[in-house]
């Protein structure tokens, strides 16, 4: 009995060693945010992302809706996982190394919480936003004060 159960237990242990197990990946579900109608929409805005504290790469792009409404869409972004990170419009060229001018007060629009640390994905612009005052997007970790990386944004 005690050997046939032993028999078993190591087969069992063989056939979950052979089932594939699936990576898991951090935000996932951001690989495919749905973007508006791109027909309708026109780019006014566009910048590469460089690392600061973090790697960071991608492209942030500010579109018009049909409708009047502005979006940054955020196209094959990557940076590192971090606490409290969030999308902010700065209004500075570039954010520096340590970001202390975000904490200082500069004039800055926070656009919410990173929705993923990798993939596209859509923040709303609030209507009244100056985009020729603000002309950089930074990723920043507010726990942390620390600028994960920027992306200054030109005239498309």
């Amino acid at each position: 009995m005690m050997g046939t159960l032993k028999a078993g237990l190591t087969l069992a242990v063989l056939a979950a060693a052979l089932v594939p197990v699936r990576p898991a990946v951090a935000q996932d579900g951001m690989k495919q945010d749905g973007m508006m109608h791109e027909e309708k929409a026109q780019a006014l805005y566009t910048g590469k992302f460089h690392g600061k504290v973090h790697q960071t790469e991608g492209r942030a792009t500010v579109y018009q809706q049909a409708d009047g409404k502005l979006l940054l869409r955020l196209t094959n972004f990557k940076t590192s996982n971090g606490p409290d990170v969030h999308v902010v419009l700065v209004a500075f060229k570039d954010a520096s190394d340590d970001a202390n001018s975000l904490k200082s007060g500069a004039l800055r629009v926070e656009l919410g919480k990173l929705k993923g640390n990798e993939g596209d994905q859509n923040y709303e612009i609030p209507a009244g936003t100056d985009l020729r005052k603000f002309t950089a997007v930074s990723i920043y970790c507010e726990r942390f004060n620390a600028n994960f990386g920027a992306a200054p944004l030109e005239k498309f």
